[in-house]
């Protein structure tokens, strides 16, 4: 059975445009190291599609670092920082970050707790699940001798909040601590400018705008030193080592300058589309929009996200209902889907476990059409009175 796909946070169709690529690039694959014939047309190939996706995202040539993805480019970052600031400075242990990160970061950031002797210092979120910048001030006064980095995201992928990462990376400048951004979730969607943001190094993934799995960026600024977490060839500026995926790299560059030059329209059309289907569940008992209100503030949310708990639903019962009505959402992350546990990022925001066990994230991408919102917005109330009369049923055994 042919389904609705709104999933797209966890990840998107491949674009036309990334197949036509791929198709020209892989039969003529060679090392871009090799400095024969094959090697050096893979060189320029490397070099052309680098200047494609720093154009893209507000960036210098230089400052594209090449990775296998997000979670590449997030352990990266935070690690290399933190490792070159406690070897700068042996005090340098704090790390400051939001408990609503991507377990990218956060799990990355207990490892170096657990292991390398970090001490994780949280960052308040209010109940929409932005940072509180009166409170990061005064952690960031109080620990700036002894903070390695920083790290925020600059949206989230269960609720769409975005944070206000100009005014934090401007914060942590003026404190002299570097400021790591993982940008997954926003490049593609919102106005993403590497140079004007602030940020130290961000992160960028290919599988979330239509390019393949297995190519992303980590943006690192020019003044910025890492330690790099594996070693070999040195083939990016000696930040990352490994042969380089020529094909892959060249679809992310020439899907990512389409979607940026799309990136207005396309935006404002799921945006549309994602404020019918918040239509189709305002005011349904006991339904509770999680995330800011993209009717009151659509600047502090992503135009394809929407987030919501049920009360006496369990996210699991909404999905699978879902999931047989024709559709595909989620509970929240895809990386840790199947973990039967209620979301972290929910709980920093304040909501209890029961509360946040009945989540479920709609996210829309290019595939989605005005029939796909119809159909779903028809259905949502019905399969949440289900979802909500099997949890209570249950309740009662």
């Amino acid at each position: 059975m042919s389904t609705r796909y709104f999933d797209h946070a966890a990840t998107t169709p491949v674009k036309p445009t990334a197949v036509r690529v791929l198709t020209e690039q892989m039969p003529a694959m060679a090392n871009p190291s090799s400095l024969h014939s094959a090697g050096r047309r893979a060189r320029l190939a490397v070099d052309s599609a680098r200047e494609q996706v720093a154009t893209s995202v507000g960036a210098h040539p230089s400052e594209v670092i090449f990775t296998s993805g997000g979670t590449e480019a997030d352990n990266l970052a935070v690690k290399g920082l933190y490792w070159q600031r406690r070897a700068e400075d042996p005090a340098r242990r704090h790390v400051l970050l939001p408990g609503i990160e991507h377990h990218a970061v956060l799990d990355t950031a207990e490892w170096l707790e657990a292991h390398e002797g970090a001490e994780l210092i949280i960052i308040p979120v209010n109940a929409d699940g932005v940072v509180d910048t009166v409170a990061f001030h005064q952690l960031l006064q109080q620990y700036a001798a002894t903070t390695a980095l920083v790290t925020v995201m600059w949206a989230n992928n269960e609720t769409g909040a975005v944070q206000p990462v100009a005014e934090i990376a401007a914060q942590c400048t003026a404190a002299g601590v570097p400021f790591h951004t993982d940008a997954v979730q926003a490049f593609g969607a919102l106005e993403v400018d590497f140079a004007a943001s602030g940020a130290s190094t961000m992160a960028i993934s290919g599988h979330k705008i239509g390019a393949p799995v297995g190519i992303g960026a980590l943006l690192v600024r020019r003044d910025v030193k890492l330690t790099p977490t594996q070693h070999g060839g040195g083939q990016e500026r000696d930040i990352r080592s490994g042969t380089l995926d020529v094909a892959g790299i060249c679809a992310f560059a020439a899907v990512a300058e389409e979607v940026i030059a799309q990136r207005e329209e396309e935006s404002a059309r799921l945006a549309r589309l994602r404020n019918e289907l918040l239509e189709a569940v305002d005011g349904l008992e006991g339904v509770h929009l999680r995330g800011p209100d993209p009717r009151v503030t659509p600047e502090q949310r992503l135009p394809n996200n929407l987030h919501i708990t049920v009360d006496g639903a369990e996210g699991d019962s909404l999905l699978f209902m879902l999931d047989m009505a024709g559709f595909d959402t989620a509970t929240g992350s895809a990386c840790t889907a199947g973990v039967p546990r209620p979301s972290h990022v929910l709980l920093a925001m304040g909501l209890s476990e029961a509360q946040a066990r009945g989540a479920q994230r709609f996210s829309l991408g290019w595939t989605t059409t005005d029939d796909d919102v119809a159909a779903l917005a028809e259905a949502l109330p019905g399969v949440i009175a289900q979802a909500r009369s099997a949890g209570l049923a249950a309740d009662r055994r």
